[in-house]
């Protein structure tokens, strides 16, 4: 985050506040943003008997959910049946600790996950899930595309303009704030973006693959924390910009009185 630089003169405080607020705002969007990529609950499905479901299919639920050749269909099913999560990178079920057909039910369970991979994230996603003969479905592609890139770009956004920040510093230079300031605006439409393009692909999706009868899905916390990132970087970006100009224009005014 810039400095407090000086030009000439003593910056005026309200200037300097403005500059604390915007760089407090955009280490909290960038803890956020990094806590929301890094975690798995983008989504979850809760499902009334998670147990009795996986008993009854036995241990093949998870030999599915877990195979590389598992398809869109194969473990959305899953996480239907076994209180899934969703996140960016992986997907997770809560199975039994036991789950072997010849045992019986436990209520002890356990949380595995298996990650996306770079294969998975760029993949196609069909008209029909699960079925490679009904066609590319182009906008549940791109969308799932877009919200694998958007949370890289709006993080490497916002480090460039800490950067910049530093460089304003360096320079004890407050104008370099403004580019800061337009970089933090363009990362949190990018964050919009992100929040966008998940809540559409899972509209999508849930038109496709219906959720049953006994199961309730909603947003998790992880959905939330990019939620909230994206205004705290429109407001710091504000905040960088609004300390920028108006500075600009009274140390010009300044300027000109003292030569007049």
């Amino acid at each position: 985050c810039p400095c407090v630089p000086t030009q000439g003169a003593m910056m005026d405080n309200r200037f300097a506040t403005a500059l604390v607020i915007a760089c407090v705002l955009s280490l909290i969007s960038t803890i956020y943003m990094a806590a929301s990529i890094g975690t798995d609950f983008w989504y979850e499905y809760h499902t009334l008997s998670p147990a009795e479901n996986v008993s009854e299919a036995g241990r093949s639920i998870w030999e599915e959910f877990v195979s590389k050749d598992a398809d869109e269909k194969t473990y959305t099913d899953a996480l239907f049946r076994c209180n899934g999560t969703v996140g960016l990178w992986r997907r997770c079920i809560t199975v039994p600790k036991n789950s072997h057909w010849y045992s019986p039910p436990e209520t002890d369970m356990t949380t595995n996950c298996i990650s996306f991979s770079l294969s998975d994230q760029f993949a196609e996603k069909y008209i029909e899930p699960g079925n490679h003969n009904s066609g590319t479905d182009l906008n549940r592609t791109y969308l799932w595309r877009l919200q694998f890139l958007l949370p890289f770009v709006s993080i490497g956004l916002m480090c460039f303009g800490a950067l910049i920040g530093l460089c304003a510093c360096a320079c004890r230079s407050l104008y370099p704030a403004i580019a800061t300031g337009v970089l933090h605006f363009l990362a949190g439409l990018c964050t919009l973006g992100l929040v966008g393009c998940y809540v559409a692909g899972i509209e999508l999706l849930h038109r496709k693959l219906p959720l049953p009868e006994d199961v309730k899905g909603e947003f998790g916390w992880s959905f939330c924390l990019a939620c909230v990132s994206a205004p705290l970087q429109f407001m710091a970006a504000a905040l960088f910009i609004w300390a920028a100009r108006t500075n600009r224009k009274e140390f010009t005014l300044l300027k000109a009185y003292r030569v007049a």
